[in-house]
């Protein structure tokens, strides 16, 4: 079994008017090279948690973060132009608090952020300010959520 410290929230980054199945998201994920979809978990828009990586395999969803995480993605982020956006239904936010407070029961050391905290801190304030987010994944503030 691997060590696993660190909890990753993601969102697809796909419009909020369009469905992502896990069926397209895998299909994403290998034009882009990957073995499979490379997020553990993954939140359809009804709140349906699918399992898409068993956690003994290393994620493929945050570079230099895959070796001792756990990678959740929830299936929006972007708003009908575009944009990023907090799109998660009542199902998704539920959902989200649910796998996560399973997963700390198994893992309760691990911290949870989200994909966007893991930018490099650019002016060395110690924190990750939005002007220095290489994305704006997940589309909401996971440290005041979870």
């Amino acid at each position: 079994m691997r060590i696993v410290n660190l909890i990753i929230l993601h969102c697809s980054a796909t419009r909020e008017d369009r469905d992502f199945t896990e069926q397209l998201l895998e299909a994403a994920h290998r034009r882009r090279g990957f073995n499979g979809i490379g997020y553990h978990y993954y939140i359809r828009k009804n709140g349906d948690i699918k399992t898409t990586r068993p956690i003994e395999r290393i994620g493929a969803h945050a570079k230099g973060y895959n070796a001792n995480s756990i990678g959740i993605c929830y299936e929006g982020g972007l708003d009908a132009a575009g944009k990023p956006k907090d799109t998660r239904t009542l199902w998704q936010k539920h959902s989200l608090q649910v796998l996560v407070k399973a997963l700390l029961m198994d893992y309760p050391d691990c911290r949870v952020c989200g994909h966007r905290d893991l930018s490099p801190d650019l002016n060395g304030d110690g924190e990750i300010e939005p002007e220095e987010w290489i994305k704006a994944c997940p589309c909401f503030d996971v440290s005041t959520e979870m």
